[in-house]
C-alpha cells in the first residue's frame, strides 16, 4: 500500500490514479502493486499533491529559460557521445567524435589531425 496521506491530491489526480489502478490490475497484478504503481505514474506526470507552504520563492522566467537551454545543449553533448566532464574523457572518445567536437569550436585542420593532436589541440582551445 502506498504510503502518506491522498489528501492533498486534486480530484482530476485521483481519477487518474483510480484509471490507472484498474488497468493494472486487468494486467494481472496485485491490488497493492496496482495502487503503488498508480500513484508513482501520477506522482511523475504531475509532481505531487497540491502541498500547502513551501518556500515561496519561485525562479524568475529568466532563470528557468536559462536553466531549459542548459538542459537541452546537455541532452545535445549526451547524444553526441560526450560525458558531462567531456575534457576528462577524451581519450576514450572516437576520433569521430573528437573531430565533430573540433568541428564546434572551428579548429583549423582537424580533418588531418590525428586522434592525440585533436586531443591535444582542444586542450589549447578549452
Amino acid at each position: 500500500m502506498p504510503r502518506g496521506s491522498k489528501s492533498k491530491y486534486t480530484a482530476e489526480q485521483k481519477r487518474k490514479a483510480e484509471h490507472i489502478e484498474d488497468s493494472y490490475e486487468k494486467k494481472g497484478l496485485s491490488k497493492d502493486e496496482a495502487e503503488a504503481r498508480a500513484w508513482a505514474t501520477v506522482n511523475k506526470q504531475s509532481g505531487g499533491g497540491d502541498k500547502a507552504g513551501g518556500s515561496g520563492r519561485q525562479k524568475p522566467a529568466s532563470a528557468k529559460a536559462e536553466d531549459r537551454q542548459e538542459s537541452a545543449r546537455r541532452a545535445v553533448a549526451s547524444r553526441d557521445g560526450h560525458s558531462r566532464n567531456s575534457k576528462a574523457s577524451r581519450d576514450v572518445q572516437t576520433v569521430d567524435s573528437l573531430r565533430k567536437e573540433a568541428r564546434a569550436k572551428q579548429i583549423p585542420g582537424r580533418s588531418s589531425m590525428r586522434k592525440d593532436e585533436l586531443i591535444e589541440a582542444l586542450r589549447k582551445v578549452s
